[in-house]
């Protein structure tokens, strides 16, 4: 880039895309300051190290899209690289994995961790974040205005000293496992990106107790208040991304190849996972505004067990756009399938089944990776450059619903397994059988667990059976 296109460039957050001569994307980083990152490439370029002035030499044009602040660009630089791939990105970065944030409300006392592999637990995952230093900073500084546990507390009793973390206001003080919750739920909606929202609630509280003159606990909401606001100012994060849609070029090249109405704002993605017609789920992601929306994942356990994959399609097809889930979860903008003819059409006559012929669905054949789409009664193949924009992302749908799919069918077939092998043990039943997988998970978790934790969950005459019989194994 020249020195005019570098003043082009805005002085606002956002990410920016490096690019070769032929238009392919190398590289893709988030600036606070767009303008300042981007032209640090072009200076000093003798300090730099050998990799980074190799990218230096390559770049032949540089796009970018402005986002309101530096958590949404921390976000959306995550799935772009996702979704292209960059070379540059896996030679110059550190972290060669994305990292989510875990909280399971399910438990009386939840507790907040980081993992870079989710699991069909439960959980609420937050994420994908792609640099793990600066999530795990954003945490460290909300932790100090909603406390929260980091592992499973010990609440046994009343005579347990406190730890250094609640001396410091970082852990949960005199809470009722209600108000620990509620906390919690507030630093939920916060990483959501429900800022405002959030801050309009504390100030609603801070005057309800103001009004009952509490005013000790008025003056905390007030300092909660006043650190939420400074924490716009830190770089932060969030699962939401404020981009204006129609800056995706690969979204904008979608809406002009297909013809579409309008840019598709949701696009689900479908995928089937079995091993020889056992275990048979599926899955259903959701791309908003083409970033990956997990809370708005869905997956189906298939009513019967069936080793046919159209069979299969147009069943959870037929389920996804009945009318209950389409008034539950709104409808598809476009639906991906992925798969080839056969696929796609179990899909559309599911679709077309359930009277919702005006949903525009496509297939993503694996091996030429050609979009697949239906025009009348023929079937065409729409061949596009495996670098091109719509291609990386309708890959990245495609592999994110594989994903899914696949690990749900590992943890039911797990589930299965250690379920069959209880069976075979006498004065065990059902009901002890699910709360041992509930709590151990698998064979491997059951063998591993002390047996004291196995007498808190069955009681010591039925622990003593199972001990014999894994001792056995």
């Amino acid at each position: 880039m020249n020195q005019s296109q570098l003043k082009t460039l805005p002085l606002s957050p956002g990410v920016y895309f490096h690019k070769d001569k032929n238009g392919e994307i190398i590289y893709i980083g988030k600036a606070a300051i767009l303008r300042n990152r981007v032209k640090q490439y072009f200076q000093n370029t003798h300090n730099i190290d050998a990799k980074t002035r190799a990218l230096v030499t390559e770049i032949a044009d540089t796009d970018w899209v402005q986002t309101e602040s530096e958590i949404d660009a921390l976000f959306l630089e995550a799935e772009m690289v996702k979704r292209y791939m960059p070379r540059y990105n896996i030679l110059l970065r550190d972290d060669k994995s994305l990292i989510f944030v875990r909280i399971d409300m399910n438990n009386q006392w939840p507790y907040v961790s980081f993992t870079r592999n989710p699991a069909d637990d439960g959980a609420d995952y937050f994420g994908p974040y792609y640099n793990s230093f600066a999530i795990k900073k954003a945490l460290r500084y909300l932790r100090k205005i909603f406390p929260y546990y980091t592992k499973i507390p010990r609440l046994n009793s009343l005579n347990d000293r406190l730890d250094l973390d609640a001396h410091l206001g970082l852990s949960p003080v005199d809470m009722t496992s209600d108000e620990y919750k509620i906390n919690l739920r507030r630093l939920i909606s916060y990483i959501k990106g429900n800022r405002k929202t959030l801050i309009a609630d504390l100030e609603r509280d801070m005057k309800k107790v103001a009004n009952l003159r509490d005013f000790e606990m008025a003056a905390v909401i007030r300092n909660k208040i006043h650190n939420l606001r400074e924490l716009q100012q830190r770089i932060m994060f969030g699962d939401k991304e404020f981009l204006d849609i129609s800056k995706d070029k690969a979204l904008a090249d979608l809406k002009d190849l297909l013809s579409l109405d309008k840019i598709p704002a949701r696009i689900e993605g479908y995928d089937i996972s079995h091993m020889s017609g056992t275990n048979v789920v599926a899955s259903m992601v959701v791309f908003t505004n083409g970033v990956s929306d997990r809370r708005q994942y869905r997956k189906f356990k298939t009513r019967i067990d069936h080793n046919d994959d159209f069979y299969n399609m147009n069943e959870i097809i037929t389920r996804r756009l009945s009318q209950k889930n389409l008034k539950s979860w709104g409808k598809p903008d476009l639906v991906l399938v992925d798969g080839g003819k056969g696929q796609l059409d179990a899909a559309l006559r599911a679709r077309d089944n359930c009277g919702q012929n005006d949903i525009p669905f496509i297939g993503l054949a694996k091996r030429e990776e050609q979009i697949v789409v239906k025009s009348g009664n023929k079937f065409k193949l729409i061949n596009l450059s495996k670098s091109s924009h719509i291609i990386k992302l309708l890959q990245r749908i495609r592999d994110e619903s594989h994903r899914f799919a696949v690990s749900y069918h590992t943890t039911l077939r797990r589930v299965n397994q250690t379920s069959s092998s209880l069976d075979k043990i006498s004065g065990i039943g059902q009901k002890t059988r699910s709360k041992l997988i509930r709590k151990f998970g698998s064979m491997r978790g059951l063998k591993n667990a002390s047996e004291s934790e196995i007498t808190a969950i069955i009681g010591p005459a039925k622990t003593r059976l199972l001990l014999i019989y894994l001792k056995a194994l």
